[in-house]
């Protein structure tokens, strides 16, 4: 019995350094096959970046993957446990199995990602070209109100330039036409003094009289040229053609006023301040 353990010895001893190989190996492969997962979902994690970016987006992502989750537990739950004998041939072919099965499972996920993302790019391109569009039916639109604002300034512009200019062509006019009625006035009611001369007098003595006098519209021309022209020194001197009477019908009655310091000078009265 003794050799017989002696001999047998050898042989478990093989074979459980057998097994130890066999699932050193084994473990390597699944660090493996986690390396690659990882780097799966390393991907997966880029692309989910690229279009899910928010808070929403993202509960919903973890909201899948909880319903995923519950899902393989459940399916887990529902299987008996198979013993798998400890043979590396067996290992290796359940790993990569498992292996394949999770890779097809996160290649469809990929798939579903990248066409939603492909969708979204589409969307968003669609997007850009209408904002584009809008972009530039509203500079044009702006071009057109530039336009239609300058041409509505020039027009009101150039209408209040009309106006304007019909306005002082009116006042013209109507200043013409009372300075007209005003010296008709002044000729009916105001003539010259040969013309209220007593006919005793001689006819010599009257052209002598009146050969320098001028007329009362004569003397208002004078006083409100000089008024409008020197505003600062009014006054106008009394000369010989000024007939004596007219000038106190003007100073009596407020229309002109004496120097103070001159009596021989007078002006007009500034009726416009």
């Amino acid at each position: 019995m003794s050799v017989n353990q002696q001999d047998l010895d050898p042989d478990s001893s093989t074979d459980m350094e057998d097994v130890t190989n066999a699932e050193e190996e084994l473990i390597k492969e699944c660090d493996e096959m986690w390396k690659d997962m990882e780097e799966c979902q390393k991907k997966l994690s880029l692309v989910g970046t690229e279009t899910l970016t928010d808070s929403n987006a993202q509960l919903s992502l973890l909201i899948m993957q909880v319903k995923c989750l519950t899902a393989e537990l459940s399916q887990w739950q529902k299987e008996n446990p198979e013993i798998v004998p400890l043979n590396e041939e067996v290992l290796v072919t359940l790993g990569q199995e498992e292996f394949q099965k999770l890779r097809h499972d996160l290649e469809l996920v990929l798939s579903t990602l990248q066409s939603k993302n492909e969708k979204l790019k589409e969307d968003l391109e669609r997007e850009q070209q209408w904002l584009e569009e809008q972009q530039q039916i509203l500079e044009s639109l702006n071009v057109v109100h530039s336009e239609l604002k300058n041409q509505v300034v020039t027009i009101s512009e150039s209408r209040i330039l009309d106006e304007l200019n019909t306005k002082m062509h009116d006042i013209k006019e109507y200043k013409e036409k009372l300075l007209i009625t005003l010296g008709e006035f002044l000729e009916d009611h105001f003539p010259l003094p040969d013309r209220n001369v007593k006919k005793k007098k001689k006819k010599t003595n009257i052209q002598e009289s009146t050969a320098q006098l001028i007329t009362l519209h004569e003397m208002l021309e004078i006083l409100l040229n000089r008024l409008f022209d020197v505003p600062h020194d009014p006054y106008v001197k009394i000369s010989d053609s000024f007939w004596p009477p007219y000038i106190e019908l003007l100073l009596r009655n407020g229309i002109a006023l004496r120097h103070p310091e001159d009596p021989t000078q007078i002006r007009l009265e500034a009726f416009h301040q």
